[in-house]
């Protein structure tokens, strides 16, 4: 097994694409390069005592996403019964191992994990569920968040809303350069006492450096689902296709970096807005026995290529 950073990786290859992956951290997308050069983010150096906190790769965010919280209180949510459990943000699958097979092609890594001790606490459901990365080819990569609810006949729907934390690189300075293209959408925002602000309308295009869109939900209007990232201070264009066939509706994407000097920016696709579990905007249930998939599809072009 490879190692980066002192860390034991799984890497996926293909022609001039190189996927890195620590699935015994949070089953977790590290770093693609294509042609050498960076597309998702990792920091050169990473406090790996902390993996939740790295900012970087793509975190997966399961079974809830964003901030939940019950009378004030951060990291707890109350089910349909009224009992109140603790589960932090973004949930946790991103602190837990993953089991992880590379399939027979060399280019597709599976990546699971299931109910257990640690889980069922905060979470009291059996469940498996399933990332799968596949390089199509060297400038395109399939993504694939599988859930199952795997009780027996009689037991509880599964609630659920899953989400993407795709780290994207990009210089802080070129930001007003860069563009987000996005198909039509609702503008919305998590409140500081936890609500989702009303929608406003959103627009198609907006550049990097717009304080508007900000830790924003561009919640999804329907129709066609792509959105491009246009970076022409890299020559590059990422394409996200969020219409995929076989594809459960993807509710929102979210744009959020941390600092004025972040060399990233996030993009990310979610099934649900924050709280689901309370406000119901995106919340999924799964009846036992059920299994769904959200796919999604980068592709990576050079800007020239579109002109």
């Amino acid at each position: 097994m490879p190692e980066f950073q002192h860390q034991p990786v799984v890497e996926i290859a293909h022609g001039a694409s190189l996927l890195r992956f620590a699935p015994q951290t949070g089953g977790r997308l590290l770093s693609w390069h294509v042609d050498g050069q960076p597309v998702v983010h990792w920091p050169e150096a990473a406090n790996w005592s902390q993996p939740s906190k790295i900012r970087g790769g793509n975190p997966l965010l399961f079974p809830f996403l964003g901030r939940h919280r019950v009378d004030g209180r951060l990291g707890f949510w109350r089910d349909a019964q009224g009992v109140v459990r603790e589960l932090p943000m973004h949930g946790f699958a991103r602190d837990l191992p993953f089991a992880a097979t590379t399939e027979a092609d060399g280019r597709t890594l599976r990546m699971t994990l299931a109910d257990s001790d640690a889980t069922r606490p905060g979470y009291p459901f059996g469940f498996h569920f399933e990332a799968v990365y596949r390089l199509v080819d060297e400038h395109t990569l399939d993504v694939e968040l599988t859930t199952s609810n795997t009780g027996d006949t009689g037991d509880a729907a599964l609630p659920y809303y899953a989400g993407h934390h795709f780290y994207f690189e990009l210089p802080h300075t070129q930001r007003g350069e860069t563009a987000l293209e996005l198909p039509p959408t609702q503008r919305r925002y998590q409140q500081p006492d936890g609500s989702i602000s009303a929608p406003e309308p959103g627009k198609p295009r907006y550049t990097l450096d717009d304080p508007s869109i900000l830790d924003r939900f561009h919640c999804l209007e329907g129709g066609a689902a792509q959105v491009r990232l246009v970076a022409p201070g890299l020559n590059r264009i990422v394409t996200i296709d969020l219409q995929r066939p076989g594809s459960i509706d993807w509710y929102a994407v979210t744009t959020w970096t941390e600092a004025p000097d972040s060399d990233f920016y996030c993009v990310e696709p979610w099934l649900g807005l924050p709280d689901a579990i309370h406000n119901g905007l995106g919340l999924r249930w799964l009846e036992p026995g059920a299994t769904e998939t959200a796919a999604l599809r980068i592709h990576v072009a050079p800007t020239a290529a579109t002109r």
